[in-house]
């Protein structure tokens, strides 16, 4: 019986989490950023819970730097950056992007 009760609080700080519309936004080393990022962002409509630029740009069908530039740029123009992070490749291969000739 005590093994549920840190199941239950996990359970309830994910929905809460996700219901406040919380998501982490990875951005993996690139030029502008040679460290790359993750942010935990807010208020951004349209992305998954772990998302990254080339995820998108996947889903979109167009992957190029142009796509991803952009995908950076909305959401630091319409989100809010509530926690800055090191880059974790485990974050951004959970994130759905593809893997681009990684051997």
């Amino acid at each position: 019986m005590k093994w549920l009760v840190p199941i239950f609080a996990a359970l309830a700080v994910t929905l809460t989490v996700w219901l406040g519309g919380f998501r982490v936004f990875v951005i993996q080393p690139i030029g502008a950023i040679p460290r790359g990022v993750t942010a935990i962002v807010v208020n951004i409509r349209g992305l998954n819970f772990i998302d990254s630029p080339d995820a998108i740009c996947a889903r979109l069908g167009q992957p190029n730097l142009m796509c991803r530039g952009m995908s950076i740029a909305r959401v630091a123009e319409e989100g809010t950056v509530v926690l800055r992070l090191p880059y974790s490749q485990t974050l951004y291969d959970l994130s759905g992007a593809p893997d681009y000739g990684a051997t």
